[in-house]
């Protein structure tokens, strides 16, 4: 694999050349206007030419080198229109809480891959080859698991549709017909690979509320009580999915037109490939063309559905990641979600293993011949979120609330790196910004073997040394950039049922090694840096031996600090990436499964 300089770090500032060219323009039209005698209104508009061409790349250079990071998704909460009426509602359990049991906060998340912000992929209409049924071939088979990293991101092609909100009957949606595309391309540019076309209406920014309200999002227009939500046509679908594009968005609960043309709509574009976001919302925050956008969802094995967040940046690297998409230059980072697969910690000994991972039947689907499934599992399942709040308890905690241990454990942190600190930052309160960003992926695979069998269960320890002596042959960390610690651990021992054990049980028993994982010393350095989020493809950034696991966890949220557990391929990564993670938006939750890539 070789490393194209589409996203080289020291080009993030593009537009300032592009100023650069136009005053090369300028001076060149003065001095063809003194030899030629051009009159000076042509060369007013020749100039006004130029400059707006350029100012789209002016304009987002205006955001910095980071660029805008804006969060495109909704809130996930009981109390909130965020499963389909016909559907299993979402539960959140917080069955564990940091106190004289737990020295963590656990939840376990119920929740159909259609809750909140989604995503749709081809065999949520298009049945698995072989079956007797309409329309059944090879695209059946691109579940979640399957979809290539690319194509969950692109440049967003915003197409305003606002005209059409509420302008259908009760319990008809209005339709976004080709010719509004039409005019969109004429407006502004042919749509072409590596698009993503959302369509904007303003639907969820209207009607996603609280209930009872919040029955207008959805529950209403499928009663018959209220129009339904703006949706594309099959042609428009069609004409889309004919240009090249591989993604789209809306800002309604599903891409389907209600009563009769969901289906007929959903497999226009999923024919082509296409994959697509319901559910989104804020679109009216992005420019028509420029802007990056990106969706992403657990790597749920065998499922046409996932629960998604959805974002976009404005400025910074956008177009560079565009270019990556254009190119489909991407890892996918993220271990695969299936029963039987080790995605949850099992604990030490019985009775201390955190919910497993149960996909559940819950409707025939007679299109694709195949079961819907809900999805039960631990907070912390698969390529997951560790916001500060996991071991960080609320204000006001009463730290004699801890079991003994480890009220000892906490006045020996304490005592070498101050107070632990409080707080409230679960997972919907993390912004995307801090789980994106440049990747710096610190091998540790030196460090493998490093322990004694004697001294099980133990995990060999990432070290400050060991940091340093990566800057020191690869240059120093900088603020913002994402630490990915690779170990190869997922990689050798973690997508096999069979080989399951020696994944977490075998090290957290002392049968054998644990993975490389960092003390407080290393997260403390890493904090100093600028460090705000630390990644490993370990299944846990604590290791296995509980105390160290603690303080490091403390040292994390004490900074403000998050992490990205279990990640893997991370050997796949070339020397310069943009990393990208990102976990539905739970409000209240302590992890949360999500999907990792990275473009280059």
């Amino acid at each position: 694999m070789t490393t194209p300089t589409a996203l080289d770090k020291n080009r993030i500032h593009q537009p300032r050349n592009e100023k650069r060219n136009l005053g090369i323009t300028h001076h060149r039209a003065s001095a063809s206007r003194r030899r030629s005698g051009l009159p000076w209104l042509v060369l007013v508009l020749c100039l006004t030419v130029v400059f707006v061409a350029g100012l789209p790349s002016m304009l987002a250079d205006s955001h910095g080198a980071e660029g805008k990071v804006i969060d495109l998704s909704l809130l996930v909460a009981p109390e909130y229109p965020v499963t389909w009426p016909t559907m299993p509602i979402y539960q959140f359990n917080h069955y564990l809480r940091i106190g004289p049991v737990s020295a963590y906060n656990v939840d376990i998340l119920t929740m159909d891959p259609n809750t909140g912000t989604q995503i749709d992929v081809p065999p949520h209409s298009i049945p698995r080859p072989g079956l007797d049924l309409p329309n059944a071939g090879p695209l059946g088979l691109a579940f979640m698991d399957q979809i290539p990293a690319w194509q969950f991101a692109g440049e967003a092609c915003v197409i305003d549709v606002r005209e059409l909100r509420d302008k259908g009957a009760n319990g008809h949606s209005s339709l976004v017909l080709k010719k509004h595309i039409l005019a969109w391309e004429k407006k502004h540019r042919p749509l072409r690979f590596g698009d993503v076309v959302l369509f904007y209406s303003g639907y969820s920014d209207a009607y996603f509320k609280a209930f009872p309200a919040g029955r207008r999002f959805v529950a209403d227009p499928v009663q018959g009580v209220t129009p339904a939500w703006p949706d594309p046509a099959p042609e428009a679908m069609d004409y889309i999915g004919s240009r090249g594009v591989m993604a789209a968005g809306t800002d309604s609960p599903s891409m389907g037109p209600i009563p009769d043309l969901a289906e007929p709509s959903h497999y226009a574009g999923l024919k082509h490939g296409m994959l697509w976001t319901e559910s989104g919302t804020g679109y009216g925050q992005l420019p028509p063309t420029g802007a990056f956008y990106c969706m992403l969802g657990a790597k749920l094995v065998d499922s046409p559905t996932a629960s998604a967040r959805a974002f976009a940046i404005v400025g910074g690297p956008a177009r560079q990641l565009i270019e990556s998409v254009r190119n489909k230059h991407a890892v996918d980072l993220s271990v695969r979600m299936a029963r039987g697969l080790p995605l949850s910690s099992p604990g030490r000994g019985a009775g201390n293993l955190r919910q497993p991972f149960l996909p559940i039947d819950i409707a025939y689907n007679p299109v694709t011949g195949a079961q819907n499934q809900t999805h039960t599992m631990d907070g912390h399942s698969g390529t997951h979120l560790v916001p500060p709040a996991y071991a960080l308890p609320p204000e006001g905690f009463d730290n004699k609330t801890y079991a003994s241990e480890v009220q000892e454990w906490l006045a020996e942190y304490e005592e070498k790196y101050g107070p632990r600190g409080a707080s409230d930052v679960t997972t919907e309160k993390v912004p995307v910004s801090q789980t994106s960003g440049w990747a710096r992926a610190i091998s540790v695979k030196s460090l493998v073997g490093g322990t004694k069998s004697k001294s099980w269960p133990a995990s060999p320890e990432i070290t400050v040394a060991a940091i340093q002596k990566y800057e020191k042959d690869n240059g120093e960390l900088n603020a913002g950039e994402i630490v990915i610690f690779h170990s190869g651990h997922s990689d050798a021992k973690c997508d096999d049922a069979e080989k399951a054990d020696g994944c977490m049980a075998d090290p957290l028993n002392g049968k054998s090694e644990g993975w490389p994982a960092p003390g407080p010393d290393a997260i403390m350095y890493l904090a100093e840096k600028g460090i705000r989020c630390v990644a490993t493809d370990g299944p846990t950034l604590g290791g296995v031996e509980p105390k160290r696991s603690l303080m490091t966890y403390w040292a994390l949220g004490s900074k403000g600090m998050v992490g990205v557990e279990y990640l893997t391929n991370v050997g796949a990564l070339p020397e310069k990436s943009y990393f990208l993670f990102a976990a539905p938006k739970v409000r209240g939750g302590h992890g949360g499964p999500g999907r990792a890539i990275a473009l280059y």
